[in-house]
């Protein structure tokens, strides 16, 4: 007998994340997995602990809205502007091909043409839910592959408000329908649109002016939640998604001096509600249904996985230009189902372009693909050290005995130095090289370092990278840093990282990886020489210092700005001479105050 009311509803679901989360936490499959199955046991078709309806179902997207909120508060317009390649070559490369060969799957199953147009394009949407939550448990929204697929994701949710409009005009009254609806549906669409824009550009930054003056976290928190839930409830009576509109919302605010503030009061929220909906996403499920066709559900979740997973990595090798682990985990990401197909086969149901029974098994094989997908992502996190190349010597057996606190990967001369310090300060380190013979010689020395490749996972292992708190990257290749830097990035968050990089270019891209810090290797030697030429050069020693010291201030933050645009050359081109333009007038200045 299933709880009743919202209070038992409630109690089971707080029951079912406190026992369900931890344990497949430590089993390292995720929360995702972990809802998932706890709403199949307590669903209807299981146990029957909480009878779900529309209402709560209705109620638990909330989650996914405040999710796409705080992802939007991390991206500016100039850094979704970068996106907009990804964004419609590969989304939209994504969404058409696989609508095309999974609608051709289903019309040579023996549906109608109509039916298999309908399926085809809801099983070519992905999970929004699943995807970016799979990526932000792994810290790896900021990679290059956790990009590409919220491009995707977000090129899906643009093309939901076409694809809903579809269905009526192919349905048995879809001729009687006028240009002049659509017309107004359009309409509506930008209009929705204009005034998010509107909100977000001319009365949010007010109004969290206002509330903040109060210093009631209440009342901060309220607003938070009314701009995130009004722009979803604006775009959604338009037609569009509410998960779009809330995501846009964050866009405007993320240059705001709220953001962080904002990013703080709605987490707890998020977290819950989107627990909440992978719990119904779970409940959904009929599993006497699934025990009936079984054989036809295994066919068409292999199916699906398997064509779109093969679709998204060669579009991710030849279109994004990921690397082979990036494509892989794109594609792992961004397989199944997702829960817009929901909608379109409900949609397509109530206008008899399906019959009931071929959208019962489409959405059993959309849940079914969605409940595989961490499991699915964790087989493939587990390939890449299998592809990486075999050395031409074996690698040094480290003692399993290491527990440092710091790892150094490159003993080169910048290494070197890094090392000498920590030995000096008897900090307990390990250091790594790639170079056998610079190996050999560094141990005629006395320095304890290993013949190793820090880019493959045992040797970080046997590092003892899970013990160590501070990871020192002074590798010379540039490649093998990126690749080093996203290995641990991944596989030991709690890790600092600080990089060594080549030039700006070098460190634009560990700068994606979200690094702790990043230093240029010939920037501090650069300004001691500068500052000693500007001595020659006849200024006083203090007045050398100063100057040099501003340019430091001034070049960092034009190096934290332009990684912002760094994938646009014109707008690269023009913010450096921007910045340059005024340094000098820095520095004019500077000239003005000492006369």
């Amino acid at each position: 007998m299933g709880f009743s009311g919202y209070l038992g509803s409630a109690l089971v679901f707080l029951l079912a994340t406190v026992v369900a989360v931890p344990l497949f936490t430590r089993l390292k499959l995720g929360a995702v997995l972990a809802y998932l199955v706890a709403g199949a046991l307590v669903g209807p078709h299981a146990l029957g602990l909480i009878q779900a309806d529309h209402e709560q179902l209705a109620a638990s997207e909330l989650g996914v809205v405040l999710l796409l909120f705080l992802i939007g508060l991390e991206l500016s317009f100039q850094r979704l502007t970068l996106m907009r390649k990804a964004l419609f070559t590969i989304g939209g490369l994504q969404v058409a091909i696989s609508a095309l060969l999974l609608g051709i799957a289903v019309w040579l199953s023996g549906q109608t043409g109509r039916t298999a147009l309908v399926a085809g394009f809801a099983l070519a949407m992905s999970s929004t839910a699943v995807g970016v939550q799979l990526l932000a448990e792994r810290k790896a929204l900021g990679s290059p592959h956790g990009r590409t697929v919220l491009a995707v994701l977000l090129f899906q949710d643009l093309v939901a408000v076409p694809a809903i409009a579809l269905i009526p005009l192919l349905g048995d009254n879809g001729a009687q329908m006028e240009l002049r609806g659509a017309a107004m549906a359009l309409l509506h669409v930008l209009g929705a649109l204009a005034g998010v824009v509107f909100l977000g550009r001319v009365l949010t930054r007010p109004v969290f002016r206002y509330v903040a003056a109060t210093r009631s976290q209440e009342a901060f928190t309220a607003a938070t939640l009314l701009i995130a839930l009004g722009t979803a409830a604006l775009t959604a009576a338009a037609g569009l998604s509410m998960a779009f509109g809330a995501f846009l919302a964050g866009v405007l605010l993320a240059d705001s001096e709220f953001r962080h503030e904002i990013e703080a009061s709605i987490e707890p929220f998020k977290g819950l509600l989107l627990g909440l909906f992978f719990l119904g996403v779970g409940m959904s499920v009929d599993w006497p249904f699934v025990a009936q066709e079984s054989v036809r559900v295994v066919v068409g979740v292999v199916g699906l996985l398997g064509v779109k997973f093969a679709l998204l990595y060669a579009i991710g090798r030849r279109a994004a230009r990921l690397e082979h682990d990036d494509a892989l985990r794109m594609s792992a990401v961004l397989a199944q189902g997702g829960e817009f197909a929901f909608v379109l086969l409900t949609l397509a149901a109530g206008e008899h372009l399906m019959e009931p029974s071929a959208r019962d098994l489409l959405t059993a094989v959309v849940v079914v693909s969605m409940a595989l997908t961490p499991l699915l992502l964790l087989a493939v996190e587990r390939l890449p050290a299998s592809a990486s190349p075999v050395p031409a010597q074996p690698y040094d057996d480290i003692p399993q005995d290491q527990r440092p606190r710091v790892i150094v990967a490159g003993f080169g001369r910048f290494g070197q130095i890094v090392s000498r310090i920590l030995r000096a300060q008897r900090i307990p380190f390990v250091a790594l090289e790639q170079n056998a013979q610079q190996v050999e010689t560094s141990r005629r020395f006395g320095s304890v370092i290993y013949y190793g490749d820090p880019t493959k996972p045992e040797v970080l292992r046997a590092a003892g990278a899970e013990h160590a708190k501070h990871f020192v990257l002074a590798t010379d290749d540039p490649e093998a840093s990126v690749r080093t830097a996203r290995l641990v990035r991944r596989l030991y968050p709690h890790l600092k990282v600080y990089a060594r990089a080549r030039n700006r270019a070098h460190a634009y891209r560990l700068m994606d990886l979200n690094v702790h810090y990043v230093v240029r290797e010939t920037l501090h030697s650069s300004l001691v020489m500068s500052q000693q030429v500007l001595s020659g050069l006849g200024l006083e020693p203090e007045q050398a210092i100063e100057r040099v010291e501003r340019f430091r201030q001034h070049d960092e933050r034009m190096l934290a700005a332009q990684h912002l645009v760094y994938d646009d050359e014109a707008k690269l081109v023009q913010s450096t001479h921007e910045w340059i333009a005024e340094l000098e007038q820095l520095f004019a200045e500077d000239e003005t105050g000492q006369a």
